[in-house]
């Protein structure tokens, strides 16, 4: 009976298998990550990437179709709708007919009635995967009904992004229990980094054993060095003057307004390029127009400002023809922009914050910034001037040592190609997923 079934197994079952038998033999679970189902729900996926978590998701889930040979099935916000025998994505659009009384609290009825629409859709799975606050309900609710393990991957924390109110409104209070919650309902947590390892433990008092870390990763065959300038010069950058980039989405805590602090003490001949779109706000957008023009009028070199989306073999371009990519972060989980700047053959200076020292080597790959915040709530520096001064001082002595500055580009395309690739990360995550489905299995009545 016992070879029976162990030869039998593989073939015929799609979810792990456990003996209940009071022999030895049979007490040992047999699983197979690669018939498992994993449903992946986030508010982000191509088209409609927008930040790291879209990005994390996109490339993540093209290396796992690779691995599992069950079904992959993605749960998005949008209108997508693809399938081609293992891998579904289904897209979900606003279906609320709410009108809440204020206008912030827009944001949050829409969220929630998508993952109501994602509750509906999905029939089974072994995996249910949650990227960010937006998918936790459908997530939790879903453990639940189909008796599957909950993983959350940890891209960002809400008690760490007060400015989210100016967003939310008192959505704001609902999405921090919403996260709480499903940091509590989890079977287990990936962390983008050491650092958030440690804020998911302190904030929400997850043990330490069920948080384990995989870092972002990085197409290192797509991110690479290009010397073609013709997308650059269609962004009105000059290909024969240097130029500092920034990357971000328009929010406080990429720290755009200590980088145009930063840039009135670049040393001159500088064009200044910031690529920062898809503003949390309206009136955070008003306020970085206003703080752009203040700062231009205040200096000799010219501040390039791409409010559009850059596409993606442009974004390439223009990290691989910058000089230096400045990340000046006051609040960054793992940041992945370092990682694409570094595999264009970049080298990077940022601040030292959250997961960017565990990507970013001082001295070998580019230049850590410190600086000392507020409080824990309120991770804005203490002394702006100096953190912005210290900035354009890292910028500007590396662009005065182009030696150094060329040794720090080579290795910071070497450290991508040693630590952050998307398929050594996959298959990381796959064996957490294993080792998580086989506990829940184990656990089953």
């Amino acid at each position: 009976m016992h070879r029976l079934l162990v030869g039998l197994a593989p073939c015929a079952l799609s979810r792990p298998f456990v003996c209940r038998a009071p022999c030895a033999l049979c007490r040992v679970p047999f699983f197979w990550s690669r018939t498992m189902n994993v449903a992946i729900l986030t508010r982000e996926y191509p088209p409609y990437n927008y930040g790291g978590a879209g990005v994390h998701v996109e490339y993540l889930t093209a290396e796992l179709e690779k691995l599992i040979e069950g079904k992959i099935t993605i749960l998005c916000f949008g209108d997508q709708h693809e399938f081609d025998g293992r891998k579904e994505v289904i897209g979900f659009e606003s279906c609320a007919r709410i009108s809440p009384h204020s206008a912030n609290l827009q944001g949050l009825v829409d969220t929630l009635s998508r993952d109501v629409a994602m509750i509906a859709s999905l029939e089974k799975a072994d995996i249910v995967h949650c990227h960010t606050w937006y998918t936790c309900l459908a997530g939790c609710l879903l453990k639940q009904m189909l008796k599957a393990s909950l993983v959350l991957t940890t891209h960002s924390l809400e008690p760490h992004r007060p400015w989210k109110r100016e967003q939310l409104g008192a959505g704001y209070d609902a999405s921090l229990w919403l996260e709480r919650t499903a940091y509590r309902e989890a079977d287990g947590v990936i962390a983008v980094s050491g650092a958030m390892r440690k804020d998911v433990h302190n904030l929400y008092g997850v043990p330490m054993d069920r948080i384990e870390i995989i870092h972002n990763g990085i197409d290192e065959h797509r991110y690479r060095p290009v010397k073609n300038t013709d997308a650059i010069k269609s962004y009105g950058i000059d290909p024969g003057r240097p130029y500092v980039l920034m990357v971000s989405r328009l929010t406080r805590q990429k720290g755009i307004t200590h980088f145009l602090e930063a840039a009135k003490y670049f040393e001159q001949g500088l064009q200044v390029v910031m690529a920062a779109s898809v503003p949390d706000t309206p009136e955070f957008m008003d306020e970085i127009a206003a703080k752009v023009s203040m700062v231009s009028s205040r200096m000799k070199n010219c501040i390039i400002w791409v409010t559009d989306t850059v596409p993606r073999e442009a974004l390439i371009a223009l990290y691989a023809n910058a000089k230096l990519f400045v990340c000046p972060s006051i609040y960054e989980p793992f940041g992945i922009t370092n990682i694409e700047a570094m595999a264009c053959g970049t080298a990077v200076v940022a601040s030292a914050v959250g997961g960017i020292p565990e990507v970013v080597e001082d001295g070998v790959t580019g230049r850590l910034v410190q600086f000392e915040p507020v409080s824990g709530a309120n991770p804005e520096p203490k002394d702006p001037e100096r953190f912005a001064k210290d900035l354009a001082d890292a910028v500007n002595s590396l662009l005065d040592s182009p030696d150094l500055l060329k040794d720090m580009a080579e290795a910071s395309r070497e450290r991508v190609e040693a630590h952050f690739t998307w398929k050594a990360i996959a298959r990381k995550t796959l064996d957490y997923y294993d080792k998580l489905a086989k506990k829940t299995w184990q656990s089953l009545p």
